[in-house]
């Protein structure tokens, strides 16, 4: 662990923190994608899409700026998908990425999840290394449900109980 990742916290959501999720993910998806439909009803409502259907948000904050963000949003009983993974372009390559997505595993496991779920592109090669690396392993052409993102061509799980 380095010095600059001792002064980062990681946090839930509190209330305000709607307008930095929609900042933090705006920034990635218009720089790299476009903003889909989808996007723009979950970014406008964190608490009524996300949060009030069981879902959680975790934040990255150092010095008191939100630095990054991720999303577990509810599916089944005992899965959730990881989604909304955002870290500013400053802060990347800094390790704020894998210490916000080791949490967000741990706080899953800790509420008895058994299985998380995700959606990304190929292009987006540091985070598809990360999620690798924290576990993650892409799903079967056969097991993989259409996608309401059109950018979604990488789609990957992560078990957290044997099965």
């Amino acid at each position: 662990m380095n010095a600059a990742s001792l002064d980062l916290i990681i946090r839930e959501f509190q209330a305000g923190d709607e307008v930095a999720f929609r900042r933090l993910n705006e920034e990635w998806i218009v720089r790299e994608f476009v903003l889909e439909p989808k996007d723009q009803y979950s970014l406008a409502d964190p608490q009524g899409t996300i949060l009030d259907h069981g879902g959680r948000i975790f934040f990255a904050v150092r010095d008191g700026e939100t630095v990054g963000c991720c999303a577990l949003v509810a599916m089944e009983p005992g899965e959730f998908e990881v989604s909304k993974m955002a870290v500013t372009l400053r802060s990347q390559g800094g390790g704020v990425g894998r210490q916000l997505l080791e949490k967000v595993v741990q706080e899953a496991k800790a509420s008895g999840a058994t299985r998380l779920y995700l959606e990304t592109n190929h292009k987006l090669a540091p985070a598809l290394r990360l999620y690798e690396s924290v576990g993650f392993r892409r799903l079967p052409p056969e097991r993989v449900v259409a996608s309401p993102y059109a950018r979604a061509d990488v789609f990957m799980e992560l078990w957290l109980v044997s099965h």
